[in-house]
C-alpha cells in the first residue's frame, strides 16, 4: 500500500535572506497561463509569477499570502522553492 502524501516543504527566499519556510498542504497563484494549484505529489514545474498573490495553506494555520513584483516558483521532487524579487 502506498502512503498518501499530505504535505510538502516550501521555502521562500530572496538574495539576502530566507523569508518563510514550512510544511504546507497547497500553494496557489496565477501565471501568464492562468491560475494554478500545487498539491502534494505535483509534477516538476517552473514558472514566473508577476504581481500576483502566492497563497500558502498549511494545516490548522491561517493562510500565508505573499506578493512580489517578480518571483520564480519551482517544484522539484515534492519540494517548492520560491525565489522572490528576481
Amino acid at each position: 500500500m502506498t502512503q498518501q502524501l499530505e504535505e510538502f516543504p516550501v521555502t521562500i527566499t530572496n538574495a539576502e535572506e530566507r523569508i518563510w519556510e514550512g510544511m504546507v498542504m497547497s500553494v496557489s497563484s496565477k501565471n501568464s497561463a492562468g491560475q494554478f494549484d500545487i498539491l502534494p505529489g505535483h509534477a516538476n514545474f517552473v514558472t514566473m509569477i508577476k504581481n500576483e498573490p502566492i497563497v500558502i495553506r498549511a494545516r490548522m494555520k491561517k493562510d500565508q499570502i505573499f506578493t512580489y513584483k517578480t518571483a520564480v516558483l519551482a517544484v522539484k521532487d515534492n519540494t517548492v522553492k520560491i525565489y522572490s524579487d528576481i
